[in-house]
């Protein structure tokens, strides 16, 4: 027996074996790169932002018997309008209605995409598609039938809203009054690799595929809806600038560098809400799954190609070559347009319930995302 003062001889059947791999918890948090400070572009917003903004929600939502109710406080949080206000604030009031109008409806139809499988969302496309190019009655094509009722997204794309006796023609039969042909065809175009990568995204998702960084980017260029977007950049400053300076490889540059950091930050800003519900065409996944990081390392290596991204829109705006002094105004203002893509949409983010709930003042000062686990997402 063994004396107080003396340690007890441990039998062989009672050391414990070192673990082969430590014990990692999921994280619970991660902290957003301060992209608000390294972006040195002004924050300017509309003169009749906040009144515009009221009547467009007020256009989207007298369609509400199509949405829920969870559907309409959502609409209200968005803020989509004062998006608007702050990257179209150089245009006319009533333009920057029609933009804020289409604003509501693309996201509208973001959240109406997310949700179908590839073959609905081809239909989906082809039913919004025959909208955009017959805004004034439904013409049947690619085998569609005749005398048939048409999904509620190409109802909003045609038809105009009504409360009371007041009716408001549809934002694209507006557009189309004093939009210039080939702005309308870009737009066209646009619209429709919206929709073609929106169905390969949604195949992607059916087959549980996670893309490759190269394949993803791409991708999301296009589900973005940023490309149709700054199509109307044009049209709420009266502008029709000739394919050879929007093909430029400086002024492509500047656009796809636009569509770039809005892209990526948003995935940022998402990330939380669509992690929640399993969803994963995000960058951060993409990162974490092909390359293995945690993800805090997946956020800031995201952070450094934003503000890499907003580094090199900087120098390619100082390289933009001359067309002669009328075309090259009409440059500097749309260049200018797609500045006020990339500052405003940083600090709209913030503001919108969209991804931050009623936190994002709290967010942005503090950059300290909290993780919404599944069950708690499931359960709201």
């Amino acid at each position: 027996m063994s004396s107080p003062n003396s340690s007890p001889t441990l039998s062989p059947s009672f050391v414990r074996a070192l673990s082969p791999t430590p014990t990692v918890l999921e994280p619970s948090f991660f902290v957003l790169p301060d992209l608000v400070s390294h972006c040195s572009f002004s924050l300017t917003y509309h003169d009749d932002g906040d009144a515009i903004a009221a009547d467009s929600l007020d256009w989207i939502l007298s369609f509400s018997p199509h949405f829920s109710q969870d559907k309409v406080a959502a609409m209200r949080g968005l803020q989509a309008g004062e998006l608007t206000a702050y990257c179209y604030n150089n245009c006319t009031s009533p333009r920057l209605r029609v933009v804020s109008d289409f604003m509501n409806y693309l996201f509208h139809l973001d959240d109406v995409s997310d949700g179908f499988l590839a073959r609905d969302a081809e239909g989906l496309a082809n039913w919004v598609m025959n909208a955009f190019e017959w805004p004034d009655d439904y013409r049947p094509v690619r085998g569609q039938r005749g005398g048939i009722q048409e999904n509620n997204a190409a109802k909003l794309a045609r038809e105009g809203s009504s409360r009371g006796a007041r009716v408001s023609p549809s934002f694209w039969s507006r557009c189309i009054r004093d939009c210039a042909p080939a702005v309308q065809q870009r737009f066209k175009s646009h619209m429709q690799m919206f929709f073609q990568a929106v169905q390969q995204q949604a195949l992607c998702r059916a087959d549980g595929i996670v893309s490759d960084l190269e394949t993803y980017i791409d991708m999301r260029r296009d589900t973005s809806g940023c490309k149709p977007v700054f199509d109307l950049i044009e049209y709420s400053l009266d502008l029709e600038l000739p394919d050879a300076v929007i093909e430029h490889p400086v002024i492509a540059a500047l656009n796809q560098g636009a569509n770039d950091l809005v892209t990526w930050s948003n995935d940022l800003f998402s990330y939380n809400v669509e992690q929640s519900r399993g969803d994963t065409h995000n960058m951060v996944c993409v990162f974490m799954i092909h390359d293995g990081l945690g993800l805090q390392q997946a956020v800031d290596r995201i952070g450094e190609m934003c503000k890499q991204t907003i580094d090199a829109f900087v120098r390619n705006r100082e390289r933009v070559p001359s067309w002669g002094d009328r075309v090259d105004e009409d440059v500097k203002l749309y260049v200018n347009g797609l500045q006020e893509w990339i500052v405003g949409s940083l600090h709209w983010s913030f503001m919108t319930t969209r991804y931050f709930g009623d936190n994002g003042g709290l967010v942005k000062a503090t950059r300290i995302v909290d993780l919404v686990s599944r069950e708690c997402s499931k359960a709201a």
